[in-house]
């Protein structure tokens, strides 16, 4: 009979909870689905990367934190978020992890080469920050884009001031700054071809996350 070396005795202890809590989560509310999924998967990788207990403890609790759930208020929020940008070209999605997705086009945000932001974009944002004063466990992360033209020398500085011109008029409007990253990637993620205008238009956006945190 072959020896199993001991890392995949535990990986196939960690596959079998992972069974079983998959099994459990049939009947589990979505709040508990979002938590417990994004345990299980912290288990798992702490059991694959670390091979031992201290680190599937501690990447167990890991991913619990990143876990989002998707909840009444959250599926309520982008239903008011897609009525808010109705012909506007924004595109209002759910993430594969839980998070409310707004991708919103420049000609209607930002002026070529600017970060002010332009009063098309003020009502959007005006029904985004409508209600997260109250609603203390979302975070909201936002994330400034441009097209290929141009050095990275100019492209990342504008899109993190976009994104931090977006950051400050949700501020404004009662949202906590603490609550809120920014982030620029100037033209490093691209979601259409640069060698045409239309898709270099498509590309100068910024990208806005909403996300809810499980209650503990």
């Amino acid at each position: 009979m072959k020896a199993v070396h001991p890392g995949l005795k535990v990986f196939g202890v960690s596959a079998a909870a992972a069974a079983a809590l998959l099994t459990g989560c049939a009947t589990a509310t979505p709040e508990q689905r979002g938590a417990g999924t994004g345990a299980m998967i912290g288990a798992v990788a702490g059991q694959v990367l670390g091979r031992d207990s201290k680190s599937t403890a501690i990447g167990a609790g890991l991913g619990a934190l990143g876990g989002y759930i998707w909840s009444k208020q959250m599926e309520d929020k982008k239903r008011a978020m897609e009525q808010a940008t109705i012909g506007t070209g924004t595109v209002v999605t759910q993430t594969a992890d839980n998070q409310l997705k707004l991708s919103i086009p420049n000609d209607i945000s930002f002026d070529t080469g600017r970060a002010d932001i332009r009063p098309n974009l003020r009502p959007i944002l005006d029904q985004f920050a409508q209600g997260l004063s109250q609603q203390t466990s979302m975070e909201v992360r936002i994330v400034g884009h441009t097209d290929s033209t141009g050095s990275d020398a100019i492209n990342y500085p504008l899109s993190v001031s976009r994104a931090q011109s977006a950051r400050d008029y949700l501020v404004d409007r009662g949202v906590d700054s603490r609550r809120i990253s920014v982030d620029g990637r100037g033209s490093r993620e691209p979601v259409a071809d640069n060698a045409t205008s239309e898709g270099r238009a498509r590309n100068r956006r910024i990208d806005i996350f909403l996300a809810e945190r499980a209650q503990r």
